[in-house]
């Protein structure tokens, strides 16, 4: 093409390859994309180089500071800024220009992704344009978004999709993420660029065998060494690297790699580094008391990227003096065994017991501070659930009423107004999708409201709040739950108990919890959330924070479409929907003013429901994971006199019961008295939630007693117990019997509560069958 003179043909031709391209383009005619591409190529022609790319170089537009506002830097200059932007776009995409990626992302293109490929007429890239279109779980903005990565690292990498390999991807990625080109970099999905491109393409097999699914499985390198986590910290001594790398691989056998990672910083940063900051003639472990006293002051302190922040104050320092100890008591056993290797290195632990003293104290600090934060979340716990049930039950009916409602047309909703937004991407999608994104405007407030997107981050709250609070798991394991975690037994009377499986990722024990009705409802909800339309719930590995590995695929609950990629969520995320949470009802609560809840605040909350409801500890212990009764009682914050007074009883009964052992082969009759437990819980209302052996409590005053679970059915039979209370209560207040009307009063306050919970039961649908293995 005669581009590069200039003459009157080649604009001529440049401008019908416009029209050919940008067919639907009318703001501007003929002549005024002419005059567009005249004045981009004449600015060009005054600069310094021998090609159009070296003049493009030498104008400055491709510094990653050049302002979007003027192309050509001169105010003075009176032009349609669109189309100034049309001839650039067909510079980049015929290739007379190759921009930088901050250049090209300077200037805002509307659509640049397909009339690039039809510049190209490249097979390949047409086949990835298609792959992309076939991808019917995606949104059309993210189909786009796929399609404009790889158009963008094509023309700014200057290759064609041939030449891409994986590391021209990534860089294209991180150059993005490091020029602040991704926005919502608040998580792994939206903080890279071409995540959508990076699979698509691997999935049409454009990547070399071998190559990593996702970008995120590329971009994370997995665990580091040993040698690389000692020498992150730049240890001078040699001898002394060498002695931790060995101790460190010693170790490495009997923990896990959270462990290990902490034992290295430890080690090798907060000990030996300040120890060489402090004497750099230091050759061995033989520190003399001056020096011990100078490190001891030291670590009084933080360390922030190799150096001691004196601004800020470490609160417990014995988590630092415990595995130094553990390293000199370690290298003195095992010289024993093995003199060559470890003697040379055994010296006197300059940390005396007396340093320890007071470790026991602040561990006690630390379980009354625990303690307390339980004690000020409890009565705030129901405020916490009840705002998150409200705003996603809200959502979803706006959502399902606004959704069939017109473009452009208004609909009321709960006594509001709001109108369907009737915007350009609304139409496009309308036409794409079978069920296009929603958003309103409120007419109140003006406010524009994505009802799809609050809805899916509502949902996600709501049953992280849910699961949490009736299992007591780790948000870890939360994560971690998948369609293979639902279990069930069923009892020889047909009686069906739904059971969750948790994952073992801390203690390596993997453990049962037995489902309740609302418990079991939030997972219901989730499988159903994820199998409408008769699909399957997507097999996703999810990558571990901690452990630094990736899982096989499997079927996680706890998975969402974000961007142009479906992950798993993570934990992170869960805390910071909580916190949300927690900020808006501060707005309005006073006693939220301050006050946050964590994943583990409702394992504690969890923990001290159970324990002061009268279940045995070591129970509560095997529901929690715990390996110790002590860990477990830590969690227990409420009423810590009951709960010895309360455990001590039951390990005398049952001493008097089985003196001649605790864990002896379950006979036939035993087992029979197990299952008959549970059938004489079965009252009129529904189920008694009683710990397993112990009797009634109440005197089988049901409607008062809290262990009661009523069964929706049985809402009309509250209704008919309301009614005699109430013609009661009439009497009672007839005959003057004050005593008798605070009685009635008092069970109606507890049957109406009853019916709520009934009602709210009724409404969630429980009925939900076992997974099953997909058919090939």
């Amino acid at each position: 093409m005669p581009f590069g003179d200039l003459s009157r043909a080649g604009i001529t031709e440049l401008c019908q390859l416009a029209r050919e391209i940008w067919p639907t383009q009318t703001r501007s005619g003929p002549a005024k994309r002419r005059a567009g591409v005249r004045l981009l190529f004449r600015h060009l022609a005054t600069l310094p180089g021998d090609t159009w790319q070296e003049r493009w170089e030498a104008s400055g537009f491709d510094d990653e500071n050049a302002p979007p506002v003027s192309i050509l830097g001169r105010q003075e200059v009176r032009y349609d800024r669109s189309n100034m932007t049309s001839a650039l776009r067909m510079a980049f995409a015929a290739r007379i220009i190759q921009p930088s990626l901050s250049g090209f992302r300077a200037k805002r293109f509307t659509d640049y992704a397909e009339p690039f490929r039809q510049v190209q007429a490249d097979a390949s890239l047409d086949e990835f344009f298609e792959t992309v279109d076939a991808q019917r779980h995606l949104t059309a903005r993210h189909r786009l978004r796929a399609k404009f990565d790889l158009a963008c690292a094509l023309t700014t990498q200057g290759i064609a999709l041939e030449h891409l390999t994986p590391s021209a991807l990534l860089h294209y990625s991180l150059e993005n993420k490091r020029l602040g080109l991704t926005h919502g970099a608040n998580n792994d999905h939206t903080r890279f660029a071409a995540l959508g491109a990076w699979e698509i393409l691997h999935r049409m097999g454009h990547f070399p065998p071998g190559t990593a699914p996702t970008l995120r499985t590329f971009i994370y390198d997995g665990q580091r060494s040993v040698e690389e986590l000692v020498d992150h910290y730049s240890i001078k001594n040699t001898e002394i690297r060498q002695l931790l790398i060995d101790y460190l691989i010693r170790r490495k056998t009997d923990t896990d790699y959270v462990t290990l990672q902490g034992l290295a910083r430890h080690l090798a940063s907060n000990f030996w580094s300040v120890i060489e900051e402090l004497n750099p003639d230091q050759k061995d472990l033989n520190l003399s008391h001056e020096l011990y006293d100078q490190w001891r002051a030291e670590i009084q302190y933080w360390r922030r990227n190799g150096k001691t922040d004196r601004t800020k104050l470490r609160r417990d320092h014995a988590s630092i003096l415990l595995p130094v100890r553990a390293l000199y008591v370690d290298l003195h056993s095992w010289a024993v065994a093995e003199p060559e290797r470890w003697a040379p290195w055994v010296a006197p632990c300059p940390i005396l017991p007396r340093d320890l003293k007071g470790f026991g104290k602040r561990r006690r600090e630390v379980n009354r501070r625990m303690a307390d934060r339980t004690r000020i979340r409890q009565p705030l716990l129901p405020v916490l659930v009840r705002h998150v049930e409200d705003r996603h039950e809200h959502l979803a009916d706006l959502l399902e009423t606004a959704r069939p409602i017109p473009l452009g047309e208004s609909f009321e909703h709960r006594g509001r107004r709001y109108t369907r937004t009737n915007s350009r991407d609304d139409r496009r999608r309308a036409k794409i999708l079978a069920e296009p994104t929603v958003r309103i405007t409120d007419h109140d407030t003006g406010e524009v409201i994505h009802v799809t997107m609050a809805e899916e981050s509502a949902f996600w709250e709501w049953a992280a709040v849910e699961i949490l609070r009736h299992s007591g798991i780790r948000v870890e394991e939360l994560v971690e739950l998948t369609h293979l975690s639902i279990r069930q037994y069923e009892r020889p009377n047909g009686e069906v108990i739904a059971l969750l499986v948790v994952a073992p990722p801390k203690t390596e024990r993997e453990r049962v919890i037995p489902m309740s009705a609302e418990l079991f409802h939030a997972v219901a909800q989730i499988i159903r959330r994820h199998t409408r339309n008769g699909q399957a719930i997507s097999l996703l590995s999810r990558y571990d924070g901690h452990e630094k590995t990736w899982s096989e695929p499997m079927p996680f609950l706890f998975q969402r479409q974000l961007g142009t990629v479906r992950g798993v969520i993570a934990p992170s995320t869960v805390l910071n929907m909580i916190g949300r949470s927690c900020e808006e009802i501060a707005k309005t609560n006073p006693a939220f003013t301050g006050t946050k809840f964590t994943p583990h605040d409702f394992r504690r909350l969890f923990a001290t429901d159970i324990v002061n409801g009268g279940l045995p500890i070591h129970i509560g212990a095997a529901l929690l994971g715990h390996l110790n009764l002590q860990t477990t009682q830590g969690y227990v914050a409420v009423f810590a006199e009951d709960i010895v007074k309360h455990y001590q009883e039951f390990l005398n009964h049952r001493r008097a019961l089985r003196p001649e052992g605790e864990y002896i082969v379950v006979t036939q009759d035993e087992w029979t008295e197990f299952e008959e437990h549970f059938d004489k819980r079965k009252v009129e209302l529904g189920n008694c939630a009683r710990p397993y052996g112990s009797p009634c409590q109440h005197e089988h005053a049901c409607i008062r007693c809290p262990m009661l679970q009523v069964n929706p059915k049985m809402l009309t039979r509250l209704a008919e117990l309301e009614q005699d209370l109430l013609q009661r209560r009439q009497r009672a207040q007839t005959e003057g019997w004050l005593g008798e009307i605070d009685g009635i009063n008092m069970t109606l306050t507890f049957l109406r509560t009853k019916q709520a919970d009934a009602a709210r039961t009724a409404r969630r649908p429980v009925d939900l069958g076992l997974p099953r293995p997909r058919t090939p």
